[in-house]
């Protein structure tokens, strides 16, 4: 049985003909965690845009909603860590499809290996405006406030916002990455095999001194995804 690892899909976030190639190849990958899954980790942005009313969410996803459902009732675990684009998780997911929620990052010993997984916005410390932002956003009485905002204007709204963000990540420097590489090294030196982080739609796997860095990459273009199975942590793509 295998393990698996992936982020930053960003379904709605394409045109049509894009979407339709991003949802075949999202359907694949479901298919082999079917198949041989013992766990599925979403390290963030698997939506370009979450928002969860008291009676409403965005039902284009519910396909995909459902697909991951049927995971969890066949005995695949579903663990969904927050990214930037999808931080406003309520209680949606968890309720109605069984999707274990972590809030910012996670941690578990899997297969004799320590792993520590994150989405990862945030992590440069030229990233100190978003930092600032992300306080702002977070915050419980903004949540409150822009759930007052009827749905029908403040998803398209949300939508806008999230587009403005994901062009801004696509943008990143070579100097930029190399932050997360010493983040990762700093995670490995406090005794984690294994570092998985996400949001920079670039896959990359680095052997370090003593433990391995891994980015998920994305589903817009790369198409990549993480399998661990006895031990081994692959790179691999649809």
């Amino acid at each position: 049985m295998a393990v698996y690892f992936i982020s930053d899909v960003h379904l709605g976030a394409s045109d049509q003909a894009s979407e339709d190639i991003k949802l075949d190849k999202l359907g694949q990958f479901i298919n082999m965690v079917e198949t041989d899954g013992e766990k599925l980790f979403i390290l963030g942005d698997l939506f370009d845009f979450w928002f969860e009313y008291k009676y409403a969410v965005p039902r284009e996803h519910l396909k995909i909603i459902f697909r991951l459902a049927s995971l969890v009732e066949k005995g695949t675990p579903v663990h969904y860590i927050s990214g930037n684009h999808d931080f406003w998780l309520g209680e949606f997911l968890s309720r109605e499809a069984g999707i274990i929620i972590h809030r910012d990052y996670y941690e578990i010993t899997e297969q004799e290996k320590k792993i520590f997984m994150i989405h990862g916005d945030g992590l440069s410390p030229s990233d100190w405006k978003y930092r600032i932002l992300r306080r702002i956003l977070r915050n419980r009485v903004n949540i409150w406030l822009y759930q007052r905002i009827p749905p029908d204007w403040g998803i398209p709204l949300a939508k806008f916002v999230s587009s403005s963000s994901r062009t801004h990540t696509s943008g990143r420097s070579l100097e930029f990455i190399r932050d997360y590489e010493k983040y990762a090294a700093a995670k490995i030196r406090e005794g984690y095999d294994a570092v998985l982080i996400g949001h920079l739609h670039q896959p990359i796997r680095m052997d370090m001194e003593d433990g391995i860095y891994i980015n998920t990459g994305d589903f817009i273009e790369h198409y990549s995804y993480v399998r661990m199975e006895a031990g081994q942590l692959t790179l691999e793509y649809i």
